[in-house]
């Protein structure tokens, strides 16, 4: 079954998944996964009990690597690193690494994920708020705003998940560059290598939950005066090839899949001329009813995560309860924001979209 025309079916019928993370998968990914666990590549073993020192494993890791060097078109100065702790740890591990306690990083507070990076980095040196959607719930991105020229990098998340907005155009700065991409990453073509630093948790558009992606300019780092702990180090995971402890290795090895899915479906390329298209009819079909109203002001909307309420909020749990009928789940609204949240991920089908349009429509006739 091909997941780029048709979505996974489960008990009871055809399952249209929305949820914004973990998300959904190649269907092609979880078969060869499944059969994995069993047996993989024929050794007699599970891919959950072979040791990550192996040549079996190594390979693993190697190909995974070079899979995000090549959808990514990185340069030899950029590492790609898999770790522990998902985006959530990067928020202290970042500024660690590159910032000394009498110097200044700048942040752009676009939502909950980078108002968490803010507090982190705080423990380690300087922070400067270089502009801030928040007094509007974060429904834009600002676009006016200037970092200080000694800030020793810019911060800033890509997409925001929760409100459903998404830099459409990277700022241009002299200061090094580092972005949280958890929700966005692999979706679109970007100038990668303009990036000293980018992290991602792997549960939206490149595999299960349980690692982080890291992509880091070695030369930024090694800066700063203070003693790093060997495990934060990134220096020490560049060293080790992302063995210096126990990786995770069924959440690596999924990962490897699902790249070569992205691959084969023609790379970054490829999938984000299918996501403009989901998001396209998708917008469409919020600005064309009488019942629903986007959130985020439309030059910033995000291609990966489209939030919307209903204009009589008595109106949605019956949606919420229509669309599950259809097969629908996870489009409810986070709670910062309310009404509902559809997660267009790189593996969700089109068909789904469609599905989800066609409920809408098919509500608005009863109800508006």
């Amino acid at each position: 079954m091909n997941v780029s025309n048709s979505s996974f079916r489960g008990l009871g019928g055809q399952i249209h998944n929305f949820n914004a993370g973990p998300s959904i998968l190649p269907r092609s990914v979880f078969e060869e996964a499944s059969k994995a666990v069993l047996n993989f590549n024929d050794t007699g073993l599970s891919i959950l009990e072979i040791g990550h020192r192996t040549p079996i494993f190594q390979a693993v890791m190697d190909e995974t690597i070079a899979l995000v060097k090549e959808l990514m078109l990185l340069d030899d100065e950029h590492e790609v690193l898999f770790l522990h702790g998902g985006a959530s740890t990067q928020f202290m591990q970042v500024p660690m690494n590159l910032l000394d306690d009498k110097e200044t990083a700048a942040f752009t507070d676009t939502g909950v994920w980078s108002t968490k990076a803010i507090k982190e980095a705080k423990l380690f040196g300087k922070v400067e708020i270089v502009c801030s959607s928040k007094e509007s719930n974060f429904t834009y991105i600002p676009k006016d705003f200037a970092v200080p020229n000694d800030a020793k990098y810019l911060h800033i998340t890509t997409n925001n998940t929760i409100y459903g907005t998404q830099w459409q155009k990277i700022p241009k700065t002299s200061n090094s560059l580092v972005a949280d991409m958890s929700s966005d990453i692999f979706s679109r073509v970007l100038e990668f290598n303009s990036f000293d630093l980018i992290y991602a948790g792997a549960q939206k558009n490149m595999g299960p939950a349980g690692v982080n992606l890291v992509v880091v300019n070695k030369n930024i780092l090694g800066k700063v005066k203070r003693a790093i702990p060997t495990i934060m180090d990134y220096r020490n995971h560049i060293k080790e090839g992302s063995m210096l402890n126990t990786p995770p290795v069924f959440a690596v090895y999924v990962c490897m899949l699902t790249l070569r899915w992205l691959k084969a479906q023609g790379g970054v390329a490829a999938i984000e001329k299918l996501n403009n298209e989901k998001a396209a009819l998708l917008y469409a079909a919020i600005d064309e009813s009488p019942l629903f109203t986007g959130t985020v002001n439309k030059e910033d909307r995000s291609k990966m995560n489209v939030c919307f309420v209903m204009n009589d909020a008595s109106l949605e749990a019956p949606f919420l309860q229509f669309t599950k009928e259809q097969g629908i789940v996870g489009i409810k609204g986070h709670r910062l924001v309310g009404g509902f949240r559809a997660s267009l991920y790189n593996a969700l089908p089109i068909s789904s979209v469609q599905v989800l349009k066609q409920a809408m429509h098919e509500f608005a006739l009863q109800y508006a």
